[in-house]
């Protein structure tokens, strides 16, 4: 390890973060501690405090590299020739990401933080939800933005669900396996469902002849 000196504020926040991942990546958020960090990269407590306000500072900051990688991974699984394959390989790219990332991935959820969210990680949960506001937008054009994002959240709060249910319990292969047939059969489901409404609505609409 390079000597303290050597490392400005941000180097010594961007080995804080990493350090702060790879603990929860092995051991889970309850090991999460400034001292440990502080440990694992050979400073004190106090250097860590100077680059970061506070632990609730910390913790936002490290669910928001999360929420980086996730919506990385989800817009690398969207270009395809059918709208309704692009959702549902996102949902099928989200469980994957939730699988091999586990407790990075439940630390978004199960450490909230104290007071309101600072806007900028705001914009980060925002963008990864538009991922999938787009497509629906696409998929039911005579929609309203509004339908379109309601329709989306609510699909992919289900999906999260399949997650939470099936991944929390150690699960073993299959358990994984029976978990993506039921997010396939949800994103199915659902999409034949919303696009059956969107064209009774449509139909609602029409002049009688």
């Amino acid at each position: 390890m390079a000597r303290r000196s050597e490392h400005s504020q941000e180097q010594i926040k961007e080995m804080v973060l990493v350090a702060a991942e790879t603990i929860v990546s092995e051991d889970g958020s309850g090991a999460l501690t400034v001292r440990k960090i502080a440990m694992e990269i050979g400073y004190t407590v106090g250097s860590i405090y100077m680059v970061f306000a506070n632990m609730n500072d910390l913790l936002t900051h490290v669910k928001g590299r999360t929420l980086d990688d996730l919506a990385k991974q989800l817009n690398h699984s969207v270009p395809t020739t059918s709208v309704e394959q692009s959702i549902l390989l996102l949902a099928q790219s989200y469980l994957n990401f939730a699988t091999q990332h586990f407790n990075r991935w439940r630390m978004i959820f199960d450490i909230q933080s104290e007071g309101p969210q600072p806007e900028w990680y705001q914009k980060k949960v925002e963008q990864m939800f538009a991922i999938v506001e787009l497509l629906f937008v696409e998929l039911t054009p005579g929609n309203s933005q509004e339908q379109s994002r309601l329709a989306a959240r609510t699909l992919w709060s289900a999906v999260h669900g399949i997650c939470i249910l099936s991944l929390t319990a150690k699960p073993q292969v299959s358990d994984i396996e029976a978990s993506a047939q039921s997010v396939d059969l949800l994103v199915q489901t659902f999409i034949q469902g919303w696009k059956a409404s969107a064209q009774l609505q449509v139909n609602a609409k029409l002049p009688e002849m």
